[in-house]
């Protein structure tokens, strides 16, 4: 299974620019004076991370007093600890929920440090995303508003309470209506607390909306099968997938579930049985979910539509009117030959897309319904509760606003002001109602045009539930006294109401007592305590039934056909498309740092977003890398810095959501630019797709804080991949005799240690891992690792100890969709593969690393470990400079100390978000992966306790225990009976750059990639 393709990390290394040439001559980015760092404004990132998370509102003097006082009023139980105080050095675990996940929440000394999945939750099984692993530092953000205000003042919650009764009872007496908007909401008790308040107040009316919306599928839901519902999707039970711009293992509604769903089909066991899913992606920009495809084909967004009319036609054998091909031989082949694929795997296949247009999800329902996906792979009875909102109610609110008929409205976990498409007309309406209110914990957009502002608790200082599949309710539970003067905005509403019961804790115990508790057998206190320990209930699903289309579907073509007539961009205009990416989102998080500067999947950007380009077409406007450029589209404009993707469809342009705050926080403020404004309401709901000008600003280049490119492997063989086909082909042949395994011949300049009881290794599947860069910040949290910011990510200085790199490569062998010619560099710079690699601290056997230092700063353990004594380091580098793997990390700054530094400080309590188990790093170190190691020592200590030997599973890597993939698996190489002995066992198995004889501790196993051949 040896590579013969080229890969590469970027375009500069495809080209081998003067640039990147000289950039890798120099293996260390040089320090910069302090003058320079101190000169900084704003969030430049020239302030490094402890001090930097300082500087941007993460010291947290409020929480040591919140962290100190005794447990919670209501005892919340530790999940699998028997209950007790805190004892210092002593973690306990807390159940908890975070957007309808069941999640563990690590509390030391009363202080939560880390959130890690449940093991038993039904979407990631333990595996959690990266916005879910960075919700944390949200607790200790002190851009978080103290206390309510009014009118713009601080204030009490007494006055407060008086003033928004009364006014409520004028109001009320008015007649005036009363609107509560929310993003979506499947909390029961939270659904409850409504109810009871639109009983109080009967002019109130619930408006739901999502920044990032599924109306359309939710309507067409309705339109088809009369039930307005998200359907739970089962990728797990699918032979064939083709998606047409849905990114669900990136951002589209479930995808940390979506992706251990998907992985079950594509692993170790679905490889070796010739079972493994076929995937085909058709879609504009390059997103997360199409550079794992097995297929990828870019097409136009206007040509999305058409796609879809053309795909039916083929399987259903009909033509509907206005139908034409698309004029792309490539995608018109992979249309006709994923036509054969889906109608021969009947029951077995789904089909999917990322638009929020009725008409093309109505057309999406019907490919499903001839497909028999429906009671399959996809399940109407057992829907998804995570997305409701209805893009039309809230055109309405601005409306009835405009005119004067709406009295009061409430925000909860709602920012118009910021993600409407038409945010100046939302926020000028806004000011005819007499009572706004808001329950932001910031004093965001919205919150900023409200007269009152009762901020609302953190998650995790909350009690309250969730419900977000049919049958799943998770429970929510404080794990910390809350930090300031908030209050939950459920019991402000009760409050408000005049219910009988005042504590929202008591609502959701009578919500559960009532009902839920029942449902999954459980009754009363003793109920009630398995709850607290198990943190979720399911309830036995429904069965999922066929459902039938029956809709004429000339109408909605003709509204698809006409749609995509409208995209079509003329000359000088490209088609413009908005998406939310892995990292920020929709932008509700975007003033957390260790976000921001989570590289984004497949561009490797950080601090920004940008607008990608093909590199073909950039050419043909005589666009380069870093040009400003001015974007205008449905009448709203901005600058963003061009970025030369590969793989983006020529003739389009992409803009990802969630940047451009202007009250986020410190950290979020000012970081890209508002993408929402360039929406529009086109039949009915939001859709991010329209024709766009382009003008070139000139003017100097955007150096764009990319990580992808910040060293070189010198054209080495780092990836290994081949196709199913070829996999299977030589399996075979191996087992007929026919093939030999290849040994490489190493040779040893020392004796070898003995390890008799522990050698810890690592083995990770390529396969497995979908590049979402969930561990990039688990990692981040469990290591207190630097955060650095915008420009010290220029400077090639960022810190992560694991990165996830991305290679591109083109298609040179094998008869694909994408047919054999000769490789035009611009071209075919749209048909390229991707492949991504984790990249971290190999453990050498042979570590380089170890035998350069001056003073034995790194070491080998006797289990197999490459060690760091920070104490001893010097900053030699010379470390960094023989590893090959350039996983070696320099801090260049004493973040803690300096008094230079001084003007970033707000207080002296940053230490309360670390974790006590790892040593801070003082400036001038080396960091790297240190497999964890407090992670193994406690588990060693927790077995030798427990009197019994240590067994394979109970020390988890962080990195591996948030992957909802199972890409990462550790353990003891020594247990022949353990997961990873048996995952480097894999015919697949193979180490990077293994012929350099530095022996790594980490072995990969093969990417396997199902092609779509003709003969498929």
């Amino acid at each position: 299974m040896e590579s013969n393709k080229k890969y590469w990390k970027g375009l500069e290394e495809l080209n081998n620019t003067p640039e990147f040439v000289e950039l890798n001559k120099h293996e260390f980015a040089e320090p910069v004076p302090i003058e320079e760092v101190l000169s900084g404004t704003g969030l430049t990132g020239k302030t490094p991370r402890r001090n930097f998370l300082k500087s941007v509102g993460f010291g947290i003097g409020a929480v040591s007093l919140a962290a100190c006082q005794r447990a919670p009023v209501h005892k919340s139980i530790p999940y699998l600890i028997k209950p007790e105080e805190v004892t210092p050095g002593v973690a306990n675990f807390y159940v908890s929920s975070f957007e309808g996940q069941a999640i563990l929440v690590k509390t030391r000394e009363g202080r939560p440090i880390k959130i890690e999945g449940n093991p038993g939750d039904l979407f990631g099984q333990g595996g959690i995303s990266s916005q879910a692993q960075a919700s944390l530092l949200g607790l200790y953000d002190t851009s978080r508003l103290k206390g309510p205000m009014q009118d713009g003042g601080d204030t009490g919650w007494n006055p407060l309470d008086s003033f928004v009764k009364a006014e409520l009872a004028a109001i009320k007496a008015s007649g005036k209506q009363i609107r509560l908007v929310t993003n979506s909401i499947n909390s029961p008790s939270t659904l409850g607390v409504i109810a009871a308040f639109a009983a109080e107040y009967p002019t109130t009316k619930h408006v739901t909306y999502d920044a990032v919306s599924y109306t359309g599928i939710i309507q067409a839901n309705q339109n088809s099968f009369g039930k307005a519902v998200l359907p739970h999707y089962r990728f797990d039970k699918a032979d064939i997938i083709v998606s047409f711009g849905a990114d669900f293992l990136g951002s589209w509604i479930s995808h940390s579930e979506f992706t251990r769903q998907y992985v079950t089909k594509r692993n170790e066991a679905a490889v070796k049985s010739g079972k493994m899913s076929r995937h085909i992606q058709f879609e504009s920009g390059m997103s997360l979910t199409g550079s794992n495809a097995d297929v990828r084909i870019p097409i136009k967004v206007s040509q999305e539509g058409l796609a879809l009319v053309n795909l039916y036609n083929e399987i259903t054998g009909t033509t509907l009117p206005g139908s034409k091909k698309l004029g792309n031989n490539i995608a018109d082949n992979a249309i006709m030959l994923a036509a054969k694929q889906l109608a021969a795997a009947k029951g077995r296949a789904v089909v999917v897309s990322g638009s929020n247009d009725v008409a093309v999800q109505i057309l999406v329902n019907a490919i499903n319904s001839a497909l028999g996906s429906y009671g399959n792979t996809i399940d109407l009875d057992n829907p998804s509760y995570q997305y409701k909102g209805n893009d039309a109610d809230l055109v309405a609110l601005v409306e009835e606003m405009k005119r004067g008929d709406v009295g009061a409205v409430f925000f909860l976990d709602a920012n118009p002001v910021y993600n409407f498409y038409q945010s100046s007309a939302f926020a000028d309406a806004l000011k005819k109602v007499r009572l706004r209110v808001s329950f932001a914990p910031y004093n965001d957009e919205t919150a900023a045009a409200c007269n009152i502002v009762a901020p609302n608790h953190h998650f995790l200082e909350s009690w309250g539930d969730e419900n977000a599949v049919e049958g799943f309710y998770t429970l929510i539970q404080p794990t910390i006294n809350p930090v300031y003067d908030t209050r939950k905005a459920e019991q402000s509403l009760l409050v408000w109401s005049n219910n009988a019961v005042k504590d929202y804790y008591t609502f959701v115990r009578n919500t559960w007592n009532n009902g839920i508790l029942a449902k999954g057998g459980l009754a009363g206190q003793n109920g009630w305590d398995t709850l607290l320990q198990d943190g979720f209930i399911k309830v036995a699903e429904k069965p999922a039934t066929p459902v039938t289309f029956s809709r004429d579907l000339n109408a909605v073509a003709q509204t698809i056909l006409a749609q995509g007539n409208k995209l079509t961009g003329g000359e000088g205009k490209l088609e413009l498309q908005v998406y939310e990416n892995t990292s920020v989102g929709d932008g509700k998080y975007a003033n957390n740092p260790w976000l921001q500067e989570l590289p984004e999947a497949v561009s490797k950007v950080t601090w920004d977003n940008f607008a990608a380009i093909a590199p073909k077409t950039a050419e043909e406007l005589k666009l380069e890398e870093g040009d400003l450029i001015k974007i205008t589209a449905n009448g709203y404009s901005t600058e963003l810095p061009v970025l030369l993707q590969p793989g983006q469809a020529q003739g389009t342009v992409s803009v990802a959501l969630g940047y451009g705050r202007t009250k986020a926080g410190k950290v979020g403020d000012g970081v890209g630019k508002n993408a929402y404004p360039f929406l529009a309401l086109t039949n009915g709901t939001f859709q991010g797709n329209a024709v766009a000008t382009i003008e070139a600003l000139g003017g100097d280049k955007v150096v764009l804080a990319q990580t992808q490119t910040h060293g070189s492997y010198e054209g080495r063989d780092i990836i290994r991949e081949t196709t199913l086909q070829e996999y299977l082909k030589k399996s075979e042949e191996k087992d007929h005799g026919h093939g030999e395994h290849e040994k490489k011949q190493t040779y040893d300049l020392w004796e070898a240690y003995d390890r008799p009881q522990y050698d810890w290794v690592m083995a990770i599947d390529l396969n497995a891992c979908t590049g979402c860069g969930a561990c990039v910040v688990a990692c981040n949290v469990e290591n207190n690792i630097p955060v650095v910011g915008r420009d010290e990510v220029r400077r090639r200085r960022e810190m992560h100890w694991i990165r996830i790199d991305r290679y591109y490569s083109f298609d040179e062998k094998g008869k694909t969709v994408t047919e054999e010619k000769e490789i035009d560099k611009l071209e075919d710079l749209d048909h390229v593969s991707v492949t991504y690699q984790p990249m971290l601290c190999q453990h050498c056997d042979h570590a380089p690393c170890e035998t350069v230092c001056p003073v034995l700063a790194t070491t080998h353990s006797s289990e197999g470990l490459n060690q760091m004594t920070y104490n001893r380091c010097v900053g030699t580098r010379y470390c960094a400079n023989n590893c090959p793997y350039k996983v070696r990390r320099f801090n260049w700054f004493n973040y803690w100390n300096d008094s230079r530094f001084e003007n970033y400080l707000q207080n002296d309590y940053t230490e309360l978000v670390l974790n006590p188990d790892v040593t801070t790093r003082f400036r001038g170190v080396m960091e790297k992966c240190s497999m964890c190691v407090q992670r193994i020592q406690a588990g060693k200590l927790n077995a030798k306790l427990q009197k019994r030997s240590l067994n394979d599973g109970d020390i988890k890597m962080a990195c591996q225990q948030t992957c909802s993939a199972n890409a990462i698996i550790f353990g003891n190489k020594n247990d022949p009976n353990s997961e990873v002995s048996k995952a480097l066992k894999s015919d697949r198995t193979y180490y990077v750059l293994e012929e350099l004889n530095v022996q790594p501790g980490i072995g990969y196993q093969t990417k396997v990639r199902n092609r779509l051949t003709t003969e498929a």
